[in-house]
């Protein structure tokens, strides 16, 4: 979305204002999160070039006040410094004239929102950035900020502002003469495509952009483009031909948690052709190697999901504990994801009511963070529980049936039982 449409709505950062949600919260610590972001933000606001001057007095004021409040959050979460790290910057900021300088703690503090799974709390980040810095960012963090701008309202399915956003991202990459950004850019939209369900378009986007970026040598987005594909092949219940493609991204990764993200598709991929053992391969890499909360978690829930598909009672209570030992730190989608898998697995074995209630749960999660896509499954699914002996009596055949394998597939399964090495 071009910066000129961007405007604040009459109470700005009221998104944050919404952790607190009845008198007795308003003294956790989640509240006082809320509270900091909402203060630290008005305070940046301050900066906005459209904005009547601020006397030095009063701005010095209202930083003192913002600073006291968030100081305490500092020691108390890595969100809280975050924020205080936000008032911090709107200080230097305002001191030294220099509104550019805020752009790095907004940045990291929209990341980690977007990571948490606060989407709309980071999208109200980066329309800060936008609108306080705006034409002041430099051209690298203006594309930046838009492709983080894209990806948020993606993950949102807000596709046409998603797009629009993309678009204007490789507008800009284009001027600035950054290649890779521009490539993302096309991946991003190819991705939008992807969300909006039109799968055989978004291969053919991706496959153009690979061949792109393997004739620029750009490897990331190589890496990103065959990770793409993957998903748009295995989305259309082409398993056996998405595989290779996630591997091949596994491979063409330098950073670990890519590298990780990747193989933990091949894991889900290889079980849904009834692959358990490569599956499990696979995910207990990504359990063992992983270094991010969200990484880790999926892989558990995951490899509880290879225990149950295979009927292992043991392997999938053990891999339940483990979830529930992350429970607490679970962002919404992955705690829906827990909750809708270990409903299967009950079904799985037989305990149907057991299951209703755990999918009812995971429904009521998605239905709280407006995790839509989520609903829709869910509701699928309980809608056939009835029905789940017969899809489970088919499911045990298929488990006994052989693997279907070609010599891609063959490849991998041998690279991953060196894995472990």
């Amino acid at each position: 979305m071009p910066v000129s449409r961007l405007r604040f709505e009459s109470l700005p950062h009221a998104i944050f204002l919404q952790r607190v949600s009845g008198p007795e919260s308003a003294t956790t610590l989640e509240a006082r999160l809320g509270q900091g972001a909402f203060l630290a933000l008005r305070l940046v606001d301050l900066l906005a070039p459209d904005r009547a001057p601020i006397s030095k007095d009063a701005f010095h004021y209202q930083w003192v006040a913002t600073d006291r409040f968030c100081r305490e959050l500092r020691a108390a979460a890595t969100e809280g410094a975050h924020v205080h790290g936000i008032a911090d910057s709107a200080s230097d900021s305002y001191s030294l004239g220099d509104v550019q300088l805020i752009s790095p703690a907004l940045f990291a503090y929209a990341h980690f929102l977007e990571v948490e799974q606060r989407l709309e709390e980071a999208l109200d980040v980066l329309t800060t950035l936008l609108v306080v810095v705006g034409s002041r960012l430099s051209s690298t963090d203006a594309v930046a900020a838009q492709l983080r701008f894209a990806r948020v309202h993606r993950k949102l399915n807000r596709f046409d502002e998603a797009d629009a956003a993309y678009t204007e991202a490789g507008e800009l990459a284009t001027l600035a003469g950054d290649r890779y950004s521009g490539l993302l850019s096309r991946i991003g939209r190819a991705n939008t495509m992807l969300g909006r369900g039109n799968l055989a378009d978004a291969e053919r986007r991706l496959a153009g952009v690979l061949a792109d970026a393997r004739t620029a040598g750009e490897r990331d987005v190589e890496a990103r483009a065959e990770q793409g594909i993957a998903a748009a092949l295995y989305y259309m219940g082409q398993s056996a031909e998405a595989i290779p493609h996630a591997w091949q991204a596994f491979q063409l990764y330098e950073e670990d948690d890519a590298r990780l993200r990747a193989l933990g598709d091949v894991g889900t991929m290889l079980l849904s052709l009834g692959d358990a053992t490569g599956a499990e391969r696979a995910l207990a890499e990504v359990f063992r190697r992983g270094r991010t909360q969200d990484c880790v978690s999926n892989a558990v829930i995951e490899l509880m999901h290879c225990a149950s598909y295979r009927r292992d009672h043991v392997g999938f209570a053990r891999w339940r504990e483990r979830c529930e030992d992350r429970l607490a730190d679970m962002p919404p989608n992955i705690r829906t994801d827990f909750y809708l898998k270990q409903g299967i697995g009950q079904a799985r074995f037989g305990r149907y009511r057991r299951a209703a209630v755990l999918m009812k749960e995971a429904l009521a999660i998605a239905g709280a963070a407006g995790l839509h896509e989520f609903e829709f499954r869910i509701e699928r699914i309980l809608g056939g529980l009835q029905y789940c002996q017969q899809a489970i009596a088919r499911e045990t055949q298929l488990a006994t049936e052989p693997i279907v394998q070609t010599v891609e597939l063959r490849e991998v399964s041998e690279s991953l039982a060196q894995l472990g090495g």
